[in-house]
C-alpha cells in the first residue's frame, strides 16, 4: 500500500529528530515541542490563530489524558506523607528488619520491599518510606550506603517504575503514543521488566560483593539518613492504634490488587480504584492522628501530593502534547486536516517505511533501546517516552509486528535510564537519603544497567 507523505508528515519527522537531539545534549525539549506543535497547525489549517490556539488546544488535550495519572500519583505521595510523619511506615517495616543479618540479605531484602512499595507508591515516596528505617540496620549488617542506595534504585526507580504494572503512568504515556491498548503494553514488558531486572540486580550485586570484599566499600556506621529531616511527631497515634495502620493499609491495596484481577480492572478503572483507596487512607490516618485539625492536615497533604504530581509530569505536558499529534489527537486537536486516505500521521511513516527499507525484528529492538535511551537522558524518565512509544508504533506498521513488545521495550530502556538508576540528578532521593554522592550512584550502577540493557534487547528480539 503507497502512502503519500506530505510536509505535515516531514514537519513531524524533523522535530522528532530534533527533540531527541536536544535530549542528547541534555537540554530541555519544551521549545522544540511547543514550535512543532504551532508549525504543524500552522501548515494543516494556513491559519495563524488557528495554529496559536493549537498549541492551548494540545496541552489541554495532553492534560485530559494524563490527569487520572497525575491525580493519582499526587494523592499517593499524600497518603505516604501521612504514613512517615505519624510513624506508621516505621512500624510496618520492623518485621524486615530481623531479616537483615548479613549484606546479602540487606541487599535482597530491601531491594525486594522497595519494589513491592514503589508498586503502590512510586520510588520517590518509597525511598523516604523504607531508607529512614532499613539504611540503618542495613549499615549495622554490613551493607555499605552504597548498596543500599544501589538495591533501592534499582529494585524501585529500575524495576517497579519500568513496569509500572499498578499505577499505569507509564504504559499510559507509551501506549498512547503508539496507538494500542494499555493492557497490552503491560503483558508485553512483564517478561522484559523482570528479565532485565533479574539480570541487571545480580550483575550490581557481584560487583557490590567483589569490591567489599577488596575492601573498596566498607559499611560505615556513623552515616545517618538524610530523611530523618522529615521527623516522625509524637504522641499523634498511639503504638497499638500504628499497628493497626500497618495491617490495614497493606490489606487494603491487597485487596485492590485481588480486586483487579478478579473484575478484570485494568487502565483508568485500576488507577481509580488505587486512587480511592488512597484518598481513604488518608482521610483515615489524618482525622485519627490530627483530631481537630485533622480537616487542615488533610487539605494540607492533598497541596503538598499536588505540587509533587505536576512538578513531575511538568515536563511531561508538552512532550506528550506533541506526539499525540502523531494518532488520534491529531484530529481533536487541530481538525480534520490530513489526507483523506491517512491513517495518522505515525502509521503513514510506518508504512512508508515498510515500503522502501523492509525491517528486522533485531534492528526493530536495537533501535527502540537506543530511542528509550536517549530519551532518558534528560532525567526525568516519562517526559520522553512518548517518543518511544510513537516510535514503535512507527517500526511496528514497517515490521508488521510486534508492537506492544517494542513498545514496552522503549519505556523500559528509558525508565532505566532516565527514571533513577543512570542519569545522576535523577539519583538525588535514594543518594540523599543514604548520604552518598549521587555520580558515584549512577557510576555504580552503569555496568549492571548497561549489560541488562543489551540482554533484554536480545530477548526482545525472539518476542516479537
Amino acid at each position: 500500500m503507497l502512502v503519500e507523505l506530505t510536509a505535515l508528515h516531514w514537519i513531524y519527522v524533523v522535530f522528532i529528530a530534533l527533540i531527541i537531539g536536544f535530549m542528547v545534549m541534555r537540554r530541555d525539549t519544551t521549545i522544540v515541542c511547543i514550535a512543532g506543535i504551532f508549525l504543524i497547525g500552522l501548515i494543516a489549517t494556513g491559519s495563524l490563530s488557528h495554529a496559536i490556539s493549537s498549541i492551548f488546544n494540545s496541552f489541554a488535550y495532553a492534560i485530559t489524558e494524563l490527569l487520572s495519572t497525575i491525580l493519582v500519583i499526587s494523592i499517593i505521595v499524600a497518603m505516604s506523607h501521612t504514613l512517615t510523619t505519624t510513624g506508621i511506615n516505621d512500624v510496618m517495616i520492623s518485621p524486615f528488619r530481623k531479616l537483615i543479618r548479613n549484606p546479602a540479605l540487606a541487599y535482597w531484602t530491601i531491594g525486594i520491599l522497595m519494589m513491592v512499595i514503589s508498586w503502590f507508591f512510586w520510588p520517590s515516596p518509597a525511598v523516604a518510606l523504607l531508607g529512614a528505617v532499613l539504611l540503618p540496620v542495613a549499615i549495622r549488617a554490613g551493607l555499605p550506603a552504597l548498596g543500599v542506595a544501589m538495591a533501592m534504585n534499582l529494585f524501585g526507580h529500575g524495576i517497579a517504575l519500568s513496569g509500572d504494572f499498578v499505577i499505569q503512568a507509564a504504559p499510559k504515556l507509551t501506549s498512547d503514543a503508539a496507538g494500542i491498548p494499555i493492557q497490552d503494553v503491560i503483558d508485553a514488558s512483564i517478561p522484559l521488566v523482570f528479565i532485565m531486572g533479574i539480570v541487571t540486580t545480580i550483575a550490581a550485586f557481584y560487583f557490590l560483593r567483589r569490591d567489599m570484599k577488596r575492601g573498596i566499600l566498607k559499611a560505615d556506621t556513623s552515616i545517618i539518613s538524610a530523611s530523618e529531616a522529615e521527623t516522625i511527631q509524637p504522641g499523634l497515634l498511639s503504638l497499638s492504634q500504628k499497628r493497626f495502620f500497618a495491617i490495614i493499609v497493606p490489606l487494603l491495596f491487597a485487596a485492590d490488587v485481588a480486586a483487579m484481577t478478579i473484575l478484570d480492572l485494568t487502565g483508568g478503572d485500576a488507577t481509580a480504584l488505587i486512587g480511592g483507596t488512597s484518598i481513604l487512607i488518608l482521610l483515615l490516618i489524618s482525622l485519627t492522628s490530627f483530631k481537630n485539625e485533622g480537616l487542615e492536615k488533610t487539605t494540607n497533604y492533598l497541596i503538598e501530593g499536588f505540587q509533587f504530581g505536576f512538578k513531575v509530569f511538568g515536563p511531561v505536558i508538552p512532550i506528550a502534547a506533541f506526539f499525540y499529534l502523531g494518532d488520534a489527537g491529531f484530529t481533536k486537536i487541530i481538525g480534520e486536516y490530513l489526507p483523506k486516505a491517512s491513517q495518522g500521521i505515525v502509521n503513514d511513516l510506518g508504512l512508508a517505511l515498510a515500503n522502501i527499507v523492509p525491517l528486522s525484528k533485531a534492528v526493530g529492538a536495537v533501535t527502540l533501546t537506543a530511542v528509550g535511551a536517549i530519551t532518558g537522558l534528560d532525567g526525568s524518565g516519562f517526559s520522553g517516552i512518548s517518543l518511544a512509544g510513537s516510535v514503535a508504533a512507527l517500526f511496528a506498521v514497517a515490521i508488521g509486528k510486534g508492537a506492544a513488545t517494542l513498545t514496552a521495550l522503549g519505556q523500559i530502556a528509558a525508565i532505566w535510564v532516565g527514571g533513577g538508576t543512570l542519569v545522576p540528578w535523577a539519583l538525588i532521593p535514594a543518594a540523599a537519603i543514604c548520604n552518598v554522592d549521587p555520580f558515584e550512584l549512577a557510576r555504580r550502577n552503569l555496568v549492571p544497567v548497561l549489560i541488562g540493557l543489551v540482554v533484554t534487547t536480545i530477548a526482545a528480539m525472539f518476542l516479537i
